[in-house]
């Protein structure tokens, strides 16, 4: 049995107070992951784009306030 087959069998044993729990710590995990990436993005200058539309879309008066 491999490593992630151990985990699936372990997390399909667990209370639904566990389970709410773990999957709680894998959406956070994923959240950090995700924040870690788009600063790295913003950083590398990946998303200036972004910023660009945004700025463009003001100076036509397209803006929408959110």
């Amino acid at each position: 049995m491999s490593k992630t087959e151990q985990i699936e069998s372990e997390i399909e044993s667990l209370s639904e107070e566990e389970y709410i729990r773990i999957r709680k710590w894998f959406s956070e995990k994923d959240y950090e992951k995700w924040d870690r990436q788009i600063e790295a993005d913003s950083e590398s200058g990946k998303l200036d784009f972004l910023v660009s539309e945004a700025m463009n879309e003001k100076a036509k008066g397209t803006l929408k306030e959110l």
